[in-house]
């Protein structure tokens, strides 16, 4: 792999992945879920879970730069060759369904816009869409890294052109009367308001994710030890500057009873577009909503291109089918990789957005998020003299913040979607144990 990433490349690839569709397509599931703007509270409770996980994985990505992020960072925190086997191939397990789950959730969203521009688009039309935006994603994505930073660039800017747009037509028209309309009993403290607490910071935690999409490119990465923290941080904090203003600016315009419960307003689908209408006309709509769906792609692109090389990193080291590990002969990107998360993605698409955020979000808690504290844990004991180009700040405070945040999140989705994600995950284990009896590895070497 050509080290091609720089600070500007890793951040734009960041940035792109974690604005993307997410902040237009889940304001009005952000406030459904404690039926109103006091859900602003779930918003902040991510952020501070997302803010102290960004230390865990700036420590992890500086120390040990390479293509797989967590993979690699589970594998040698719980031991290469003991238990770091079972959490690398639980890890690539679980990616098999959240990895497709993330991607697709950007196609759906770009569906739901391009359903403003396509009036009475129906379901199967819909599906369709899906299919033809994944498959260009694949296509454009069918190359060596070096025209991919660029195009990553070039993405970034139509990225930031639509925020710019969103914010500075809140900022001008903002009305803190409409914005700050709380029901009665808004913040009264009861377990239906712990539950929805939880769902709304569980939509948070989703619109933040990919504020380390550049540690699964580690080794494309130019001087990784200075350049990976900084892109984390720096996006982390943009970011949630950024989804403040979005947030307040839609909110600050149209009545949040407009689109609430989302369920039974079909507007919520493309309600940024509503937006732009009552403030400028359809005309002006539908320009930004084409910015939308740009900024839509813009953030599958980011994904798929930063996913696909999880697989290869397992494969090639032994911890996956061997296959993933085969690199184009001629450009030198994994694309046996890119295509099965490629095709699996679009097929993931032709479920609900609702659905696909929870499942996401549960079955990576668990051994992604929780288990890298744990392996950041092991190896500030087991490898004290490793070199650590960044260092956590207050360690370990912001690991058990983090910790504490991912129980919460993952202890207030509904029984449902926690047995899915307890399912998969032991199905996972039961893999294991056959795959590692008929390679005779641990732990059942001979």
């Amino acid at each position: 792999m050509t080290r091609r990433f720089g600070l500007l490349h890793a951040t734009a690839l960041n940035m792109t992945n974690m604005i993307g569709i997410g902040p237009f397509i889940t304001i009005p599931l952000l406030m459904s879920a404690l039926g109103g703007p006091q859900a602003m509270l779930g918003w902040l409770v991510a952020l501070v879970i997302v803010m102290c996980d960004s230390m865990v994985w700036s420590e992890l990505g500086a120390a040990m730069p390479g293509s797989g992020g967590s993979f690699g960072y589970l594998r040698q925190g719980y031991g290469p060759e003991t238990f770091g086997r079972l959490m690398g191939f639980l890890f690539v397990w679980q990616f098999v369904f959240s990895g497709p789950l993330e991607i697709a959730s950007g196609y759906i969203g770009f569906a739901n816009y391009l359903g403003y521009l396509w009036t009475g688009i129906t379901a199967h039309q819909t599906m369709l869409v899906v299919t033809v935006v994944g498959l260009a994603n694949l296509a454009l994505l069918y190359r060596r890294i070096k025209s991919i930073a660029t195009i990553t660039v070039t993405l970034w800017i139509g990225t930031i052109v639509t925020v710019i747009a969103v914010v500075a037509t809140g900022v001008r028209h903002f009305d803190p009367k409409i914005a700050f309309a709380f029901p009665p009993g808004a913040f009264t403290f009861s377990l239906g308001f712990l539950l929805g607490l939880g769902a709304a910071s569980r939509i948070g935690v989703y619109d933040y994710l990919g504020y380390y999409d550049v540690c699964y490119i580690g080794d494309e990465v130019e001087n990784p030890g200075r350049v990976i923290p900084r892109s984390i941080l720096i996006s982390t904090l943009a970011v949630a500057a950024i989804y403040l203003a979005i947030n307040l600016s839609i909110i600050g315009v149209v009545p949040w009873r407009d689109f609430v419960p989302a369920s039974a307003h079909a507007q919520s689908n493309f309600i940024v577009s509503i937006f732009m209408e009552r403030m400028y006309g359809s005309s002006v709509a539908t320009i930004f909503t084409a910015m939308i769906l740009w900024t839509a792609f813009g953030s599958v692109f980011a994904l798929l291109l930063g996913y696909s090389r999880v697989p290869y990193a397992a494969a090639k080291d032994g911890y996956f089918f061997k296959v993933f590990a085969r690199l184009h002969a001629t450009e030198g990107f994994p694309w046996v990789s890119l295509v099965v998360l490629g095709v699996l993605s679009i097929l993931a698409g032709f479920v609900s957005l609702g659905m696909v955020i929870d499942a996401l979000i549960t079955t990576r808690i668990l051994v992604q998020f929780v288990g890298q504290i744990g392996a950041l844990t092991l190896l500030r004991r087991r490898a004290p003299d490793m070199p650590r180009p960044y260092r956590m700040w207050l360690y370990p405070l912001p690991s058990l913040v983090a910790l504490l945040g991912w129980i919460f999140v993952f202890a207030t989705t509904p029984v449902s979607v926690i047995a899915f994600g307890l399912g998969a995950l032991l199905l996972g284990v039961i893999c294991f144990g056959a795959w590692s009896w008929k390679g005779k590895t641990w732990p059942f070497e001979a």
